[in-house]
């Protein structure tokens, strides 16, 4: 009977408490609060440059197009708006960005504006001109006044 009674205390003893189990559930959900803000902002980071890249070959076509006509497109009006660029000129959108361009200075000058529409990207708006200035006008979803002067992609300085 002492035997008996010894594998049954050493079975009552083995297993976690219900104190080890809340130290673990606990570093667990501290664990989870760090890493997933972490892991989205990795995310959004990614699918920005998306954005980054389209605006780099948007900006390439439309100098082609002016050392071409003299013009990026009628003043006012969308960019490159004759039928020699009428296989890029629509400005498509892309998987997490949408973009539009316009002219202004009779067709001398021009801006085009990536806007995040899915994704991670959404919140976050880029725009690169003639002379290749870059501005951020908002960024994960908060507008940014005065705009900043960069394409921001991990924090809100340049």
């Amino acid at each position: 009977m002492a035997l008996s009674l010894s594998v049954l205390q050493r079975r009552k003893a083995s297993g976690f408490t219900l104190i080890e189990l809340m130290i673990a559930v606990a570093i667990v959900g501290i664990l989870a609060r760090i890493a997933y803000p972490s892991y989205t902002d990795y995310v959004r980071r990614g699918q920005i440059q998306e954005g980054f890249a389209q605006l780099s070959t948007l900006r390439a076509k439309m100098e082609q197009y002016y050392m071409d006509n003299r013009n990026y497109g009628a003043s006012g009006t969308t960019c490159a708006n004759d039928s020699s660029a009428s296989g890029w000129n629509g400005f498509t959108a892309t998987t997490y960005f949408s973009y539009a361009c316009s002219t202004s200075s009779s067709g001398q000058a021009y801006t085009i504006t990536a806007t995040g529409s899915s994704g991670s990207a959404t919140g976050n708006t880029y725009t690169i001109d003639q002379n290749g200035n870059r501005t951020t006008t908002q960024f994960k979803s908060v507008t940014l006044s005065p705009a900043a002067t960069c394409w921001l992609n991990r924090n809100a300085s340049c």
